[in-house]
């Protein structure tokens, strides 16, 4: 186990940040970390790297107890956070040597590091370039290599893409996937579903401070009842038809919104065929029509009653 953190609680004043917050990163595993604003996230993270003091329970990393000063801990992590942390009086090469050289003495060594992290983020012809000339998604690629340079055995990613454009987005969900096929361990947190879906191969839903669902993608989505999810553009709609719609069997939500009809079905078979034969039958004109499985934001909807977005 590479992060075992048990029974963990932090107070800021009457607070309750971490009830007893269990969590578990396993070797080789990116792990998504879930939840909205205030979920405790970040006071976990910052729990976790014995940047804050916590009132109950153990923390170690690499079956080691974690605490300030176990530096011979801290030179195996790499730290990403939400808030880009650069020295603007430093070049992009300035800026990853320094961060590389807390934890590489050796200056051939670790000129060799700093090369291979700028290649890796992309950002060759920006060696030179001071932060304030780089764009967002340069700066963010910056950020990161900064805090990968040295080669971490676990990385810990704190909502890494905030406000970057989509190719810049990208650029560094592959990368952080190139890093995981490398051999790093990854603990990720972020707003965006598309991008825990699409990345990571285990996800933890937090609220109120603790965990209140574990599992991969697919699990999770099989926890709900919602089975799918049913568009259907028609063109003019009485109210004994929608009545007759929501009478299918399996349907336990729609909305009708202008020309749009929004269909939400519990598990079951056929939904949207038995959807099709009754627009069929109630001599319905419709549209586009299509079917969505649940979504994380699903997930998090029904379990908590919030959307995942806060």
């Amino acid at each position: 186990m590479v992060i075992k953190a048990s029974n963990i609680v932090k107070r800021y004043g009457e607070l309750l940040a971490l009830d007893h917050l269990n969590l578990e990163v396993r070797e080789g595993e990116i792990l998504g970390l879930l939840g909205p604003n205030g979920s405790g996230k970040t006071t976990a993270i910052n729990c976790i790297l014995s940047l804050l003091k916590f009132e109950k329970g153990n923390i170690s990393i690499f079956g080691k107890p974690m605490t300030p000063d176990a530096y011979d801990i801290k030179q195996h992590i790499g730290v990403v956070m939400q808030n880009v942390a650069v020295f603007n009086e430093l070049t992009t090469f300035e800026n990853i040597d320094y961060f590389c050289g807390l934890y590489i003495k050796d200056a051939v060594k670790r000129r060799q590091l700093v090369n291979e992290a700028i290649d890796f983020v992309g950002l060759n012809d920006f060696k030179k370039f001071y932060p304030k000339k780089l764009s967002g998604g340069l700066l963010r690629r910056l950020n990161i290599a900064c805090g990968i340079a040295h080669k971490p055995k676990l990385i810990i990613l704190d909502e890494p893409t905030v406000a970057v454009d989509p190719q810049s987005r990208n650029n560094i969900l592959e990368g952080i996937m190139e890093l995981n096929r490398n051999g790093a361990t990854i603990l990720y947190t972020s707003h965006y579903m598309e991008e825990v879906e699409q990345i990571c191969s285990r996800i933890m839903i937090l609220d109120k401070g603790h965990v209140i669902a574990s599992g991969t993608k697919e699990a999770l989505k099989d926890m709900i009842s919602l089975g799918e999810k049913i568009t259907v553009e028609v063109f003019g709609l009485t109210d004994d038809q929608q009545k007759a719609v929501k009478a299918l069997p399996n349907v336990v939500s729609s909305h009708f919104n202008d020309k749009t009809f929004v269909i939400k079905s519990a598990k079951g078979k056929n939904n949207l065929e038995n959807l099709l034969a009754l627009l069929k039958d109630q001599n319905i004109s419709f549209g586009k029509i299509y079917s969505e499985l649940p979504t994380l934001n699903d997930v998090f909807l029904e379990i908590t009653g919030k959307e995942l977005r806060d």
